[in-house]
């Protein structure tokens, strides 16, 4: 990997400093971590930062010093990157992420006592892509007695696809998040479907949610949403926090500036999880989370 020079180090901080302070949910703290990053550009502290995995941890660690907002980042990849702004480009480097992870469905378990364990991972694919595919395993786990839905490995994803798969698992269309953005006349409400294809899951039977450090955004947003509803019981280790959607941009064929451009309010609790994950109803060791959720599906149903 090329190594870069001084002078294009010194373009690509100004041009995320710029970035962030137009397009940062937070507008003040967008301007401010402008400020913070020019002040530091000048004093030095990026001039010898010449690979770009480097540079991508050192100026991720000053937009998160002050808010601490996970999804503010340099993202360094080690292949060459499109430009996430462009959409033709985005949708053909998703799609086949998708294609080559079976559209984010990891696996698919029937357990002793006719309990279902679907485990959603790497991401929450943009519903577009995977609904079909992601609508055809929900009716595999429909006619289960208990669902273990396991997110312990999911990073992430599409606010859409976590409406899809909480309208499987509730009885009637709910307001989930309300997504309020920078500009306020671009707030929107995410509720799960009136009305989805075959048959539901439904509102009734246990639902049992596996999480765990590495479940992240999206996947966070549908083990919160379950629980706040009442409608899943939260199992495993606390969640790691992100609340915040957000657009990428290209800095440098490798470094890829993601910024968060709206805030997820629950419609019940007013506010989310936002730097203190979701924490389990149920807590227990990541490892064990599968056994224990199915050992409380096992005593639920005896009851």
């Amino acid at each position: 990997m090329a190594r870069m020079e001084r002078a294009e180090i010194t373009e690509i901080v100004q041009r995320a400093g710029d970035l962030v302070a137009e397009h940062y949910v937070f507008a003040d703290v967008g301007a401010h971590l402008r400020d913070l990053l020019a002040d530091r550009s000048a004093a030095g502290a990026y001039g010898a930062l010449v690979d770009p995995p480097a540079l991508a941890g050192v100026v991720t660690e000053d937009l998160q010093s002050v808010n601490g907002d996970l999804h503010l980042r340099v993202k360094h990849h080690p292949e060459p990157i499109a430009d996430p702004q462009v959409e033709a480009d985005l949708l053909a480097a998703v799609t086949a992420e998708a294609a080559r992870a079976l559209s984010g469905i990891a696996r698919i378990d029937r357990l002793d006592g006719n309990i279902a364990h679907l485990v959603l991972a790497p991401v929450l694919f943009p519903v577009e892509l995977v609904g079909d595919a992601l609508t055809a395993a929900l009716h595999v786990v429909a006619g289960a007695d208990a669902l273990l839905l396991d997110l312990r490995d999911n990073h992430g994803g599409d606010p859409r696809t976590v409406a899809l798969v909480c309208g499987h698992l509730l009885d009637q269309q709910t307001h989930l998040v309300t997504m309020q953005q920078r500009d306020p006349t671009k707030t929107t409400q995410s509720w799960s479907p009136a009305w989805v294809p075959g048959p539901r899951f439904g509102g009734s039977k246990p639902v049992y949610v596996l999480v765990g450090p590495q479940t992240f955004s999206g996947a966070e947003e549908l083990a919160y949403d379950l629980q706040v509803l009442d409608r899943g019981t939260v199992v495993g280790e606390r969640t790691r926090g992100g609340a915040h959607p957000r657009d990428g941009f290209r800095l440098h064929p490798h470094l890829e500036l993601t910024i968060p451009v709206a805030r997820a309010v629950s419609a019940i609790t007013g506010t989310n999880w936002e730097g203190t994950g979701v924490h389990p109803d149920v807590e227990a060791p990541t490892a064990d989370a599968l056994r224990v959720a199915h050992e409380l599906a096992m005593a639920a149903l005896r009851q």
